[in-house]
């Protein structure tokens, strides 16, 4: 992302003017991270985060200002030597008069923002955040079915999309069809989307192209929703062997993220749509805290400990 995406995107919402030329503009920002370079203004350089965006708050112009103009000078003249993006200047202020001169000199871009430097980092960071997170693109479907987010996976014509619209003619809600976008947030978080270009519409085999939004209404879409548990569909092989009291865990990584995966063998007959329902809300229940396959396994244990203990004194 260049000085220019950023400060064309946040104008606004961040309250931005740029103050220097327009050089520096094609200056590009590799981290989201921001720092304030207050001890570089001090003399000390070492492990300096030149790389990062860098904001001079109150704090920070009210020692320049204190500074005399040589000592000034040579503080800013040391600041800008380093390849730094971009210097944002917060609550308004007015940036000590030498920072103009030697930022035009350097190419250094220097953007004025009238938020307070705490309004200021508080709506930098999601955008920041969201633009450098690490992306990937699966083929699948994703749902939001009673709240949790179904992302289903499996061969190409194995019946995702056709599983899909039918949780949404039993009102659940469609988030992506084919191509699902997912976006990593923080350590734990997956969020899926849709391309902006077949958002909200859906490839029926034998039926082509149907737009979800105009057919069931508003109600059934949402743009983006958080990928919770993963539903692998597959034709049925009678010599695999399926999970049946749900105690083994199986997860799929996504972007370093371990999801939990359930595998739907299909058969003639079977209803998908409210397997998938059951494990939505299997998944609620365990985030609960209601581990249902544990608490059976655990009551099974339990019994057969009672009928051991009764055989023990069994002495007939």
């Amino acid at each position: 992302m260049t000085v220019d995406d950023l400060l064309r995107s946040k104008r606004e919402s961040l309250a931005l003017e740029l103050l220097t030329d327009e050089r520096g503009l094609s200056r590009t920002i590799h981290t989201p991270d921001i720092s304030s370079p207050g001890l570089v203004l001090t003399g000390y350089t070492e492990r300096f985060p030149a790389d990062r965006m860098q904001v001079l708050g109150e704090t920070e112009v009210a020692f320049l200002e204190s500074l005399d103009e040589d000592r000034r000078r040579g503080a800013l003249q040391v600041f800008l030597d380093f390849d730094i993006p971009v210097v944002f200047v917060t609550k308004g202020q007015t940036p000590p008069p030498p920072l103009l001169e030697l930022a035009n000199h350097t190419g250094t871009p220097v953007i004025r923002s009238a938020l307070k430097t705490a309004d200021f980092y508080t709506r930098i960071k999601p955008f920041l955040e969201e633009r450098f997170a690490p992306r990937t693109t699966l083929h699948g479907s994703l749902a939001d079915v009673y709240g949790v987010g179904l992302l289903f996976v499996g061969k190409s014509g194995i019946g995702k999309s056709e599983a899909v619209l039918d949780l949404v003619e039993r009102g659940h809600r469609l988030v992506a069809d084919d191509l699902v976008m997912i976006t990593r947030r923080g350590h734990e978080v997956l969020i899926g989307k849709g391309h902006d270009l077949q958002r909200h519409h859906m490839e029926i085999r034998g039926v082509g192209i149907i737009d979800i939004r105009t057919m069931f209404g508003v109600r059934a879409i949402r743009q983006q929703k958080r990928i919770e548990v993963v539903v692998q569909l597959e034709i049925w092989d009678e010599n695999a062997v399926y999970d049946r009291t749900g105690l083994d865990t199986k997860t799929m990584d996504i972007l370093g993220i371990p999801v939990p995966m359930v595998t739907v063998p299909l058969v003639p007959g079977k209803n998908i749509t409210v397997v998938c329902e059951v494990v939505a809300m299997n998944h609620l229940l365990k985030y609960s805290g209601v581990d249902t396959a544990r608490l059976f396994n655990q009551r099974l244990q339990n019994r057969m400990a009672g009928v051991s203990d009764y055989l023990e004194e069994d002495y007939e």
